[in-house]
């Protein structure tokens, strides 16, 4: 049976220190051997840092990214109303 690990959750803080480490000097396999990180962990929060000083996802979006989200919100609601939109047509039929 494989162990599988436990999916960790890190405070800001705990991001902003370790980002800290790093922009010290401290090498970067150092920081994470020492913290038991991974390594696509840890260049995402570095890199999240140095493009928007957050590690908030929201934050560090393109602007593709956010007319995305909002085309796909816009396209579910229009299906919504569409499918209330049939279904009123068709008790209107029955009339």
């Amino acid at each position: 049976m494989t162990n599988k690990r436990r999916r960790r959750t890190f405070s800001k803080e705990f991001k902003e220190q370790i980002v800290k480490l790093h922009a010290s000097g401290k090498p970067r396999s150092e920081i994470i051997k020492e913290y038991e990180l991974t390594p696509s962990a840890f260049d995402k929060w570095v890199r999240q840092h140095k493009t928007s000083g957050s590690f908030e996802e929201k934050d560090n979006r393109t602007p593709e990214q956010e007319e995305l989200i909002k085309l796909r919100k816009r396209n579910q609601q229009l299906e919504m109303e569409n499918d209330i939109l049939k279904q009123a047509a068709l008790i209107m039929g029955r009339k």
